[in-house]
Protein backbone atom coordinates (compact mmCIF):
# COMPACT_ATOMS: atom_id res chain seq x y z
CA UNK A 1 0.00 0.00 0.00
CA UNK A 2 2.74 2.81 0.90
CA UNK A 3 5.10 1.38 -2.29
CA UNK A 4 1.43 2.36 -4.38
CA UNK A 5 1.46 5.96 -2.56
CA UNK A 6 4.77 6.67 -3.39
CA UNK A 7 4.91 5.78 -7.28
CA UNK A 8 1.21 7.65 -7.43
CA UNK A 9 3.25 10.77 -5.34
CA UNK A 10 6.30 10.76 -7.27
CA UNK A 11 4.14 10.29 -10.64
CA UNK A 12 2.12 13.09 -10.03
CA UNK A 13 5.46 15.38 -9.29
CA UNK A 14 6.85 14.71 -12.49
CA UNK A 15 3.64 15.36 -13.87
CA UNK A 16 3.10 19.02 -11.99
CA UNK A 17 6.92 19.36 -12.74
CA UNK A 18 6.46 18.89 -16.30
CA UNK A 19 3.54 21.03 -16.55
CA UNK A 20 5.54 23.57 -14.59
CA UNK A 21 7.99 23.79 -17.37
CA UNK A 22 5.87 24.12 -20.15
CA UNK A 23 4.29 26.88 -19.06
CA UNK A 24 7.63 28.35 -18.06
CA UNK A 25 8.85 27.73 -21.53
CA UNK A 26 5.48 29.30 -22.67
CA UNK A 27 6.13 32.22 -20.87
CA UNK A 28 9.57 32.85 -21.30
CA UNK A 29 8.39 32.94 -25.07
CA UNK A 30 5.78 35.29 -24.73
CA UNK A 31 7.04 37.74 -22.23
CA UNK A 32 11.23 36.99 -23.61
CA UNK A 33 12.32 41.02 -23.77
CA UNK A 34 10.78 41.68 -20.55
CA UNK A 35 11.97 38.81 -18.73
CA UNK A 36 15.66 39.77 -20.19
CA UNK A 37 14.81 43.74 -19.06
CA UNK A 38 14.39 42.42 -15.69
CA UNK A 39 17.21 39.80 -15.16
CA UNK A 40 19.80 43.11 -16.57
CA UNK A 41 18.07 45.34 -13.90
CA UNK A 42 18.30 42.91 -10.81
CA UNK A 43 22.19 41.74 -12.30
CA UNK A 44 22.68 45.68 -12.36
CA UNK A 45 21.01 46.47 -8.65
CA UNK A 46 23.05 43.89 -7.28
CA UNK A 47 25.97 44.71 -8.91
CA UNK A 48 25.46 48.31 -7.11
CA UNK A 49 24.87 47.23 -4.26
CA UNK A 50 27.95 45.27 -3.82
CA UNK A 51 30.12 47.95 -5.22
CA UNK A 52 28.28 50.77 -2.88
CA UNK A 53 29.18 48.38 0.14
CA UNK A 54 32.88 47.63 -1.21
CA UNK A 55 33.65 50.99 -1.88
CA UNK A 56 32.15 53.40 0.93
CA UNK A 57 32.81 50.95 3.66
CA UNK A 58 33.79 52.38 6.83
CA UNK A 59 35.69 51.82 9.76
CA UNK A 60 33.72 51.60 13.36
CA UNK A 61 33.26 54.75 14.45
CA UNK A 62 35.58 55.50 17.70
CA UNK A 63 34.16 57.29 20.92
CA UNK A 64 34.80 60.23 20.73
CA UNK A 65 37.41 61.72 23.25
CA UNK A 66 38.43 65.56 23.92
CA UNK A 67 41.75 66.68 22.99
CA UNK A 68 42.40 68.53 26.81
CA UNK A 69 45.96 69.56 25.03
CA UNK A 70 44.50 71.83 22.30
CA UNK A 71 42.02 73.22 25.36
CA UNK A 72 44.62 73.88 27.54
CA UNK A 73 47.10 75.20 24.73
CA UNK A 74 44.17 77.63 23.71
CA UNK A 75 43.27 78.72 26.95
CA UNK A 76 39.63 78.08 27.29
CA UNK A 77 37.73 77.58 29.97
CA UNK A 78 35.39 75.44 31.38
CA UNK A 79 32.88 77.66 31.18
CA UNK A 80 33.79 78.52 27.60
CA UNK A 81 33.96 74.94 26.84
CA UNK A 82 30.71 74.59 27.95
CA UNK A 83 29.06 77.79 25.84
CA UNK A 84 31.09 76.17 22.87
CA UNK A 85 29.16 73.01 23.42
CA UNK A 86 25.86 75.05 23.64
CA UNK A 87 26.83 76.46 19.88
CA UNK A 88 27.62 73.34 18.09
CA UNK A 89 24.00 72.08 19.41
CA UNK A 90 22.95 75.26 17.35
CA UNK A 91 21.52 77.15 20.86
CA UNK A 92 20.98 81.19 20.83
CA UNK A 93 22.60 82.63 22.88
CA UNK A 94 19.38 83.56 25.13
CA UNK A 95 19.06 79.75 25.29
CA UNK A 96 22.73 79.38 26.45
CA UNK A 97 22.49 81.55 28.83
CA UNK A 98 19.29 80.07 30.72
CA UNK A 99 20.61 77.16 30.79
CA UNK A 100 23.50 78.28 32.27
CA UNK A 101 21.79 80.26 34.43
CA UNK A 102 23.94 83.47 33.52
CA UNK A 103 22.93 86.97 31.24
CA UNK A 104 22.96 86.90 27.82
CA UNK A 105 25.85 89.59 28.33
CA UNK A 106 28.04 87.24 29.55
CA UNK A 107 27.57 84.78 27.20
CA UNK A 108 28.63 87.46 24.77
CA UNK A 109 31.26 87.63 26.44
CA UNK A 110 32.35 83.90 26.45
CA UNK A 111 31.69 83.77 22.41
CA UNK A 112 33.88 86.81 21.96
CA UNK A 113 36.60 85.18 23.54
CA UNK A 114 36.04 82.16 22.10
CA UNK A 115 36.33 83.95 18.81
CA UNK A 116 39.37 84.99 19.49
CA UNK A 117 41.34 82.46 20.87
CA UNK A 118 39.68 79.75 18.27
CA UNK A 119 40.94 82.80 15.37
CA UNK A 120 37.49 82.84 13.51
CA UNK A 121 34.42 85.41 12.98
CA UNK A 122 31.39 83.38 12.92
CA UNK A 123 29.52 80.50 15.03
CA UNK A 124 30.23 78.18 12.08
CA UNK A 125 33.60 78.99 11.98
CA UNK A 126 33.97 78.27 15.78
CA UNK A 127 32.00 74.92 15.48
CA UNK A 128 33.72 74.03 12.78
CA UNK A 129 37.71 74.46 14.03
CA UNK A 130 36.05 72.72 17.21
CA UNK A 131 35.48 70.07 15.58
CA UNK A 132 38.88 69.74 13.67
CA UNK A 133 41.07 70.34 16.90
CA UNK A 134 38.45 67.66 18.29
CA UNK A 135 37.17 69.70 21.07
CA UNK A 136 34.34 68.77 20.51
CA UNK A 137 32.41 65.71 19.07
Amino acid sequence: MGRTVLLYGVALAVAAFALEWLEYRYLTRLFATEIYIVLVAAGFTVLGLWAGRRLTRQAPASPFTRNDAALRSLGVTEREYEVLVLLADGCANKEIARRLEVSPNTIKTHIARLYEKLEVGRRTQAVQKARALALIP
